[in-house]
């Protein structure tokens, strides 16, 4: 990945997550969709367990 030659820290933050999404409730591709039960990132190991199952 592409990265500065110089900055003063090496990781920048992740924000929050707040609010009730408004956008993406709908499923564009596919049958099935997933959706988180509280506030959280899915991560790609999570979507790939999803996948299999």
């Amino acid at each position: 990945m592409l990265q500065p030659k110089r900055t003063k820290f090496r990781k920048c933050r992740v924000g929050k997550n707040r609010g009730v999404a408004t956008r993406g409730d709908r499923i564009s591709f596919g049958e099935f969709g997933l959706k988180t039960a509280d506030r959280a990132r899915l991560t790609a190991r999570q979507i790939e367990a999803a996948r299999r199952a």
